[in-house]
């Protein structure tokens, strides 16, 4: 049975062949654990990592956790059996595909085609399998407004900046760029995801023992829009959970602003503090009051 997971603030990735750090995992604070298929494994790994995903999903509860995994691209020979194989064992445990280095709606279409007939075949409910697109390349970017509406099943747009800075042939010395290094594709990404109503992600802080630079990350990415982000090391799920809930602040003023708008009688223009309260202040202050009801805030 699918868990009512709503919470991104943290995705734990771990690769698929790793059995020993399942059960740290599943007992960690993350939101979400996925299981890696793609880069975290060299090609002779990959047809055996998807069995070991198989027993460790069979092992373990995810009642209170979601649970997703990455399937190889779809230009590659893997992500075929990636799909039939792990889908038709224990896809009624699965959440989300994520679908890695998507360039345009087609990759979308395309996996969704496949994972329809597994579902169909193995007599799991039609479209209870979601999806996410990650988007690491300059072919991506261009295409990603068109990629966020390319599927009903579509939830999520993941950023992946190692790939993405590989594509245009960037340079890993941030430190010398004078502003956000990744604030262009960060903010396209956050806005097509918007478009379609799905959540944004940010990609893997890759220095696990550097906590300022994860954390300052995680606030740039939250201003942007961010739900939540990917995490390669235990030791950055507290931050992300943090930094990806409402604060007191936050909370207080949110509920000043429902409370405003909706004791307000038909002859009131509501407002708080000189500012009037439009639909749309109200929607986001509604947002922000359920995610911290999610997040055990309220």
């Amino acid at each position: 049975m699918l868990n009512t997971i709503s919470l991104h603030r943290s995705k734990l990735g771990l690769p698929a062949n790793e059995r020993q750090l399942v059960a740290d995992a599943v007992e960690s604070d993350a939101d979400e654990i996925f299981f890696d298929l793609e880069d975290s494994l060299a090609p002779g790994e990959k047809p055996d990592a998807r069995s070991t995903l198989i027993d460790v999903v069979r092992d373990n509860e995810w009642t209170d956790t979601g649970l997703s995994y990455r399937i190889n691209g779809t230009d590659t020979r893997w992500w075929y059996d990636d799909i039939i194989e792990v889908i038709s064992a224990v896809g009624d445990a699965v959440d989300s595909v994520i679908i890695p280095k998507v360039t345009g709606p087609d990759d979308i279409r395309t996996v969704e085609t496949l994972l329809s007939s597994v579902e169909t075949n193995t007599d799991i409910d039609a479209g209870s399998i979601g999806l996410s697109a990650q988007i690491e390349t300059a072919a991506g970017i261009n295409e990603v407004v068109d990629i966020a509406h390319a599927s009903d099943r579509l939830g999520g747009l993941i950023f992946g900046p190692a790939d993405y800075a590989a594509s245009i042939g960037a340079t890993h010395r941030t430190s010398e760029y004078p502003g956000h290094y990744w604030h262009y594709p960060l903010s396209r990404i956050a806005h097509a995801a918007a478009s379609a109503d799905l959540v944004a992600i940010g990609g893997p802080y890759t220095a696990p023992d550097d906590s300022e630079g994860f954390r300052e990350a995680c606030a740039h990415e939250r201003a942007l829009g961010y739900d939540g982000k990917v995490v390669i090391h235990p030791t950055q799920i507290a931050t992300a959970n943090e930094i990806f809930s409402p604060d007191t602040e936050e909370i207080r003023r949110a509920k000043q602003i429902v409370d405003t708008y909706e004791q307000a009688d038909a002859d009131t223009i509501p407002a708080i503090e000189g500012n009037v309260i439009d639909l749309e202040m109200y929607r986001t202050a509604e947002r922000i009051l359920s995610r911290a009801k999610e997040a055990n805030l309220l």
